[in-house]
């Protein structure tokens, strides 16, 4: 049974998010989503996950918060709008994803995590508890579909009936029990398919997961191997990142700005011509993005995405 002391706290917690900046804030019972498990090791044994072989790996972790944080109890989510329709130059431009477009979204997202972190243990000091961006085996999806947050779209995306898709997910687990809200278990995708008939390389299978070494985000972030040459002619000038699937989807149209100055495109990107990206050079790169996520991409391997859309 819930307590009042679990259930104020719970309140606090979700306020203290809105506060510090974040759209959305659910909470979940730490539990064994063994439902995933089956789906994980069949998209792996498909080989769906081209190189990024370490999410083949630590499968148990994945479904059991536990396993990465002992006495885990309480699953905090949060979600952080990073929607803009501000976008680059034009035609024959090189395009990078909204997401990519200010300050690495990991950096960001972690500070607020950890202020909200301490604020709990400035209440309840013997609460112990993990921030995680994108930092472990975490299903971060699953957990805020758990935390009443949204469902899964078609294109594998977390849809909020509010905000959309357009959102960063941010997860602490925490040691003490909390008052939980109830799991989203509505689909509100109906019939729509507007994400998979639009996907540009068909990398959206029917089962609401991704084929990577078909998805142009992949291929242009995580992929070191050379780009088969009928794909890139549908990667339509992109170079990090794709947001195909997420502008057709019916839940985005009327997304609204996200209200974070770090994650706004700088003036210099946004006026950059294709000749400008052409002759990038390694220390305008790092000068660029070093504090971006595309500064995760190598100089070498990043140019190669730019010579194969700009030829």
């Amino acid at each position: 049974m819930i307590t009042s002391y679990e259930k104020n706290l719970a309140l606090l917690i979700r306020e203290k998010a809105i506060e510090l900046g974040f759209d959305l804030c659910g909470i979940a019972s730490a539990g064994i989503l063994k439902e995933h498990e089956p789906v994980i090791n069949n998209w792996c044994s498909s080989g769906m996950n081209g190189e990024m072989n370490y999410l083949c790996q630590n499968i148990d972790k994945r479904i059991d918060p536990g396993l990465l944080f002992p006495g885990a109890k309480s699953v905090i989510v949060t979600g952080l709008n990073y929607y803009t329709d501000r976008k680059q130059g034009g035609k024959g431009i090189p395009v990078i994803s909204r997401y990519a477009y200010g300050v690495n979204y990991h950096d960001v997202v972690i500070t607020k995590l950890n202020a909200i972190l301490d604020y709990i243990q400035s209440i309840s000091p013997d609460a112990k508890g993990k921030s995680f961006v994108d930092s472990a085996p975490l299903l971060e999806k699953a957990w805020a579909r758990e935390a009443g947050l949204g469902w899964p779209g078609r294109h594998s995306v977390l849809i909020n009936k509010q905000i959309g898709s357009f959102f960063f997910l941010g997860i602490i687990i925490l040691n003490i029990d909390l008052d939980y809200d109830e799991p989203f278990n509505e689909d509100h995708c109906g019939a729509c398919r507007l994400c998979i008939e639009s996907c540009p390389t068909g990398a959206i299978n029917e089962n609401r997961t991704i084929d990577a070494r078909r998805c142009i985000a992949y291929l242009t972030i995580e992929s070191k191997a050379p780009v088969n040459a009928e794909l890139v002619t549908e990667f339509e000038g992109r170079v990090f990142g794709c947001d195909r699937c997420q502008e057709v989807c019916p839940w985005n149209k009327n997304a609204k700005p996200h209200k974070n100055p770090e994650f706004e495109l700088s003036s210099e990107l946004k006026l950059m011509t294709a000749e400008d990206w052409r002759n990038l050079t390694a220390d305008q790169f790092s000068r660029l993005f070093k504090k971006s996520a595309i500064g995760r991409r190598k100089y070498k391997n990043f140019m190669q995405n730019v010579t194969n859309v700009t030829k």
